[in-house]
C-alpha cells in the first residue's frame, strides 16, 4: 500500500472509479436524555454522482487553501483517503478537523483507515493543532474504530458540523 498527499489536479471523478463507499449499517449510537445509547437504525450509506461532485469540490478546496488530502493506493487504485482543511475550530482555535476518512469496502479492516488517520493527526500537529476534531458517523463500527484510536467525545461541539450531520458523534483526538 502506498500513502501520499494528493495534489489538486489529480482530484477528479476518475480518481474514485472503483472506490466502493457502501456501508451497511444497523446499530448506531444516539444521544437520549444526555446519555449515549445504541439503537437499531438500519440503512445503507453510499454516494451518488451528486455526492461525488460535492466531495471532489471539497477536497480540491482543501488543497487549494493549504490543507492536506492523503490517499492510499494499491496498484495505482485509490483504496482510501482522508483530509484536513487548514481552518481552525474551537474557542481557542485548538482544533483542526478531520473532514473525510473513507476506505473502500474491500480494503476495510486492514489498517488503511488507521494509517490515514495517523497521517492526518501528524499533519495537524505539524500545523499547530492541539486536537483533531472528528464529526464521525454514528455506526457502532465507525465509533469503535475512532474509540480504538483514542478519540473521546469533543469538549466543544462545532455548530457547523452538528448542523450538517446531526446524528454524527462529535469526537476529538489529542495531538
Amino acid at each position: 500500500m502506498i500513502y501520499r498527499i494528493l495534489q489538486e489536479p489529480e482530484i477528479n471523478r476518475h480518481l474514485f472509479y472503483g472506490f466502493i463507499r457502501r456501508q451497511k449499517v444497523d446499530l448506531c449510537w444516539r444521544r437520549s436524555k444526555d446519555q449515549w445509547i445504541i439503537k437499531s437504525d438500519p440503512f445503507t450509506d453510499d454516494w451518488d454522482e451528486t455526492d461525488y461532485s460535492s466531495l471532489i469540490a471539497s477536497l480540491k478546496e482543501t488543497v487549494l487553501l493549504g490543507g492536506a488530502v492523503f490517499g492510499a493506493f494499491e496498484n495505482e487504485r485509490l483504496t482510501g483517503f482522508a483530509s484536513v482543511p487548514p481552518q481552525r475550530l474551537g474557542s481557542c482555535a485548538q482544533y483542526l478537523s478531520l473532514e473525510n476518512l473513507f476506505v473502500s469496502e474491500p480494503f476495510r479492516g486492514n489498517g488503511v483507515g488507521t494509517r490515514l488517520f495517523l497521517l492526518c493527526a501528524d499533519w495537524a500537529r505539524e500545523h499547530g493543532g492541539k486536537r483533531l476534531y472528528i464529526s464521525a458517523h454514528s455506526a457502532v463500527e465507525t465509533q469503535a474504530f475512532y474509540r480504538g484510536l483514542g478519540c473521546i467525545e469533543a469538549q466543544e461541539y462545532s455548530r457547523k458540523h452538528v448542523e450538517k450531520e446531526p446524528f454524527d458523534c462529535q469526537l476529538e483526538y489529542p495531538l
